[in-house]
């Protein structure tokens, strides 16, 4: 299970996590920094990764556009990498059951 990380989250997050999310990757470190969504979106989906996001506009569009690609939309304010990286944590189990569950497309974090 991989997680691509937003450019509204911080690269960090991806060796904060790499203990139970290990082939994860951040769009800035993969030279799509200012990408428009569609071009995240896509390559998300053809490298089979969870789209991690604070932006409501991959979720939005995880309603019209659906499976494959899977989305988590972390719903927070200003907080820190440290506070981002413990809501992931806490919800392993519900990101797992978002990836193998082929009835869920995304997944919002409070």
């Amino acid at each position: 299970m991989k997680l691509l990380f937003d450019e509204n989250l911080s690269p960090r997050l991806v060796a904060a996590l790499s203990d139970i999310f290990p082939e994860s990757a951040h769009v800035d470190r993969l030279g799509m920094g200012g990408e428009p969504d569609p071009v995240i979106w896509e390559y998300a989906k053809e490298h089979g990764f969870i789209l991690v996001s604070k932006d409501s506009d991959f979720h939005e569009r995880s309603l019209l556009y659906a499976h494959p690609l899977k989305v988590v939309w972390i719903r927070r304010g200003n907080c820190s990498v440290r506070h981002i990286e413990l809501i992931l944590r806490n919800k392993v189990a519900e990101i797992q059951r978002l990836n193998t569950d082929e009835e869920f497309t995304y997944l919002i974090l409070l």
